[in-house]
């Protein structure tokens, strides 16, 4: 259990580091990512984005 909670950490982590990177090569601003203000603060919903990744992560995860 505690192996999956550090696998967790260490991808958000990873991709908190890599987020800036990501949003120039577009990924964020995805047909089907959303963004909206609630409560005076920006809040982002990549589901577009997330999807992408994890199709591209699973044809890697194939490939080896």
């Amino acid at each position: 259990m505690i192996r999956w909670v550090l696998v967790v950490l260490l991808a958000l982590i990873l991709i908190d580091g890599l987020s800036p990177w990501l949003r120039k090569l577009g990924v964020g601003k995805l047909p089907g990512d959303l963004e909206f203000r609630f409560l005076g603060r920006s809040w982002r919903l990549p589901l577009a984005s997330t999807l992408l990744l994890s199709v591209v992560c699973a044809l890697i995860a194939k490939w080896l």
